[in-house]
């Protein structure tokens, strides 16, 4: 065991559900195989769920909704931090088996479970702050509002950030008083598993937390489906956004959705040429461009094109890619399934007569010969209109647009059905500030690209979804406002 995972220890797995504080077979006896992405080769078996399982999870959630949401918030708060302390207490064992899930560097899974603790953290920190306000109605009536929690919330996970992803909407949810019931990617699914485990350990009540394992077209079909959610977050594709938003419409179930992005990079004349190209390097390679805002578009002012391209392909050429548990520079694809639909974009952009400057294969881990990896490619000279600019290939590709004026950067940067993110690189902050006004994305970063953290809210707009995880806004999507008024005349 251990010289199969490169001297690693992997924990011991759970193969069931974790409902009402307790790790359960369920109703069904079927089992689906988990693989490593770096080796292509199974590492654990773990359930598939169903409408049984969910609707088991569903009532150990209302039941722990009864409880939970009576504890006082500096109780809650408490018990945030702990769970905090617990994850990190824990991390090696986390990060390990988030690299085996989903295929990233060791270095990005430790920073996914680095960032899980701090957003239990952070919310702990808003538990109790909750805070309605005192209305004025006059000499015969006091009026005031009341913040409460929303109550079942249901957590559909994504295989790229399984372990962040889950903190991010699980910790508002427990700080508002919410319960939960999680359903993680089938691709991914021991992360949220091992941290159900991790929180009951830290004092979270049985019931509060569930997670139940499966497909999305069963487990996760039945629980936005169902009239006992009363708030759905979903991180995934817009296609599957727009499924959930369906099922979820007959129930007026409020929802926060963080679908697909397309995000641009604008780099200006004046901008500098070393620090634009490490920023995009790592916007678009990072986790193999498997991140919902990846900075997949480099709009490139005309005057510093080429020099940006030459430098941008040297340092494409020079990343390392292999088994995440080497910790080189980029891991893998998260699947078979997915590395076919990046190489069939790629593809087909070749035979289009795009020009790809650098990668554009498909790979293997050049230490073993095995897994499922995409060469780091950049593709440059494209309109408009080209697939490849269109289209969230949510891989390590890089699409290269060319613009002579503020305006068409504008234009060109605005110029899909996403509005993610984006980022402006100039050393003209009076230029940057007007270009930040314009564009249409839920953020926008100016001479840095993954810039900020937990305290600012994230979104997006147009087919990017709507709703804000991250931040005190977070809150806003697990509370719901009652007005009081009292007569006293």
């Amino acid at each position: 065991m251990k010289d199969r995972f490169m001297g690693h220890v992997l924990p011991e797995l759970p193969e069931g559900h974790f409902i009402g504080g307790a790790f359960v077979e369920g109703r069904s006896a079927r089992k689906m195989e988990s693989f490593d992405p770096g080796t292509g080769e199974a590492f654990g078996c773990f359930a598939l769920g169903g409408a049984g399982e969910v609707d088991q999870a569903l009532r150990a959630a209302e039941a722990g909704l009864r409880h939970w949401r009576r504890v006082k918030p500096a109780d809650r708060s408490a018990v945030l931090h702990q769970v905090a302390n617990v994850i990190r207490a824990n991390a090696d064992d986390l990060a390990l088996v988030e690299v085996l899930d989903s295929g990233k560097t060791l270095a990005e899974a430790e920073g996914d479970v680095s960032g899980a603790a701090r957003i239990f953290d952070y919310y702990a920190g808003a538990a109790d702050k909750l805070d309605g306000r005192a209305v004025d109605l006059g000499p015969a009536q006091t009026g005031f509002t009341r913040r409460e929690p929303v109550g079942v919330t249901a957590h559909v996970i994504p295989w790229n950030y399984p372990t962040s992803t889950f903190a991010r909407g699980v910790a508002p949810a427990l700080a508002a008083g919410c319960s939960v019931v999680a359903k993680p990617a089938e691709t991914t699914p021991f992360g949220a598993l091992l941290l159900a485990r991790l929180l009951s350990e830290a004092g979270v009540p049985d019931g509060v937390v569930n997670v139940v394992t499966g497909l999305g077209t069963e487990a996760g079909a039945a629980l936005v489906a169902d009239p006992r959610v009363n708030h759905i977050t979903f991180t995934g594709s817009v296609v599957t956004g727009v499924a959930v938003s369906r099922a979820a419409a007959p129930n007026v179930t409020r929802m926060t959705l963080e679908l697909g992005g397309k995000s641009p990079l604008i780099a200006c004349a004046d901008a500098d040429p070393e620090k634009v190209a490490e920023a995009a390097i790592w916007a678009i390679f990072s986790n193999a461009g498997q991140i919902c805002s990846a900075g997949s578009r480099l709009l490139l002012d005309g005057a510093i094109e080429e020099e940006m391209l030459e430098l941008l392909t040297a340092k494409t050429r020079a990343l390392r890619f292999g088994h995440g548990l080497r910790n080189p520079d980029m891991g893998a694809v998260n699947s078979e399934l997915h590395l076919s639909r990046i190489n069939a974009h790629v593809v087909a952009a070749r035979d289009r007569g795009c020009r790809i400057l650098t990668g554009g294969q498909r790979a293997v881990d050049p230490e073993t010969g095995k897994g499922w990896f995409f060469e780091p490619t950049v593709i440059a000279d494209l309109p408009p209109e080209d697939p490849v600019v269109q289209h969230e290939i949510f891989g390590p590709v890089l699409a290269v647009q060319r613009f002579e004026s503020e305006a068409e950067a504008i234009h060109l940067a605005n110029g899909t059905e996403f509005g993610l993110q984006a980022s402006v690189f100039s050393r003209d902050i009076g230029r940057a500030m007007r270009m930040v006004q314009e564009i249409d994305a839920g953020s926008v970063t100016v001479n840095d690209y993954w810039a900020g953290g937990i305290e600012l809210p994230f979104g997006g707009n147009g087919k990017s979804g709507y709703g804000r995880e991250k931040g005190l806004e977070a809150l806003d999507a697990y509370t719901t406002v009652k007005s009081v008024a009292i007569s006293h005349a």
